[in-house]
């Protein structure tokens, strides 16, 4: 067999090689938000990075949704019910606001829901590094052109601009 002919078996074996690889990845299973069928949602959902802070995308099998890592350390549902006022902490990135629930910081697992957007994105980040887990403001960060196609109705207030 000639040198020509043994490259091209040997590119077409590694390209099959790496088709069956890719499909061995499993979906990561995830539940739809009430409102995921919304049009605004599909927008954000096709905008999604393909990396984030690091993290590879991984299919999910539910509509709105996005997992990056592996195991999934950040999981995205979009369409869920938009908070309404809170005391709750509220960060701004790259002009996009995030309601900052670290009820569950013991397990290293926060949730960021965007403020003042309809409908909401919800994010939950793990920071544990035995479980992948990375820097919440990186991830927010990455996601900010694709969550930002959202209209922004409101926008969080310190208490200095409430009185």
């Amino acid at each position: 067999m000639s040198a020509p002919s043994r490259s091209i078996l040997t590119l077409i074996a590694v390209g099959v090689a790496a088709l069956t690889l890719t499909g061995c990845a499993q979906e990561v299973p995830m539940k739809p938000a009430e409102d995921s069928n919304n049009p605004r949602c599909a927008e954000v959902t096709l905008t999604l990075p393909d990396t984030l802070a690091g993290l590879d995308k991984r299919r999910t099998n539910a509509q709105a949704t996005g997992a990056w890592g592996d195991p999934a350390a950040v999981l995205l549902h979009c369409g869920v019910t938009p908070p309404g006022p809170t005391t709750d902490r509220c960060v701004t990135v790259d002009g996009v606001d995030w309601v900052f629930d670290d009820s569950r910081e013991k397990e290293q697992l926060f949730r960021f829901t965007t403020y003042g957007r309809n409908p909401a994105v919800e994010v939950f980040i793990s920071s544990d590094p035995e479980k992948g887990g990375v820097s919440g403001t990186a991830v927010l960060s990455d996601l900010g052109s694709s969550v930002g196609r959202l209209p922004q109705v409101s926008k969080c207030l310190n208490v200095s601009e409430v009185r």
